[in-house]
């Protein structure tokens, strides 16, 4: 019989043996040695710090950048953080306000880099700044299809909110506008699972084997 999903745990318990078992590893975290690590992180990083993580991440993140305008508290953006982190973003950017609902991040917004622009001229003025193209994710006239299309390896994609879409001063401001190709009857994706297929796309292209 097979035990049930529920009763499984997550992660590994205390380092056996107490502390004068431990490793001398400076990477590794004292409490979590001694309570154990139920996070949600790959088997290689149990019982790291998040430091030592977001140290090891650094050394290897892509130079791709993913920014989601944030003008009605939009809820995706926890989950597109959480999907940058998986794929090791450089940074993720929030346009708009500040604040966001970080429930759907599930904690992962610990182990990447965020930053904040207060509109769309400032992210597009940093973008310049430092040579990004700016590629709107967007389905809206004009638009072409993500599917076989070359995408830059060091830019910036831009998200909209969902159901209103990328703004019209982001619109203007991108290098191009891909739209990820439908075949049922929706008019749109949910804006989180948009920017997943986007940041697929563009890992197919740039990303490589993902480390052991």
């Amino acid at each position: 019989m097979r035990p049930d999903p529920a009763d499984r745990e997550v992660g590994v318990g205390p380092w056996p043996g107490g502390p004068d078992a431990w490793p001398s590893d400076p990477r590794l975290d004292p409490e979590l040695l001694a309570e154990g690590d139920r996070r949600n992180v790959v088997d290689r990083y149990r019982y790291w710090s998040v430091k030592a993580i977001v140290a090891d991440v650094d050394a290897r993140r892509h130079p791709l950048h993913v920014a989601i305008e944030n003008f009605a508290h939009d809820m995706n953006i926890g989950s597109v953080v959480r999907t940058a982190n998986a794929f090791a973003v450089a940074e993720v950017h929030v346009v708009g306000r500040r604040r966001w609902n970080r429930r759907g991040a599930m904690v992962t917004d610990r182990y990447l880099h965020l930053r904040h622009h207060p509109s769309v001229a400032e992210l597009l003025a940093w973008a310049a700044a430092a040579g990004l193209p700016v590629i709107g994710i967007d389905n809206g006239p004009g638009s072409v299809p993500i599917e076989h299309r070359p995408l830059p390896r060091a830019c910036v994609l831009l998200l909209g909110q969902e159901s209103a879409g990328l703004s019209e001063e982001a619109l203007d401001g991108c290098a191009e506008v891909l739209h990820i190709t439908q075949y049922g009857s929706t008019r749109s994706i949910n804006a989180g699972a948009a920017a997943a297929v986007a940041m697929h796309a563009w890992m197919l292209q740039h990303a490589g084997p993902a480390p052991g």
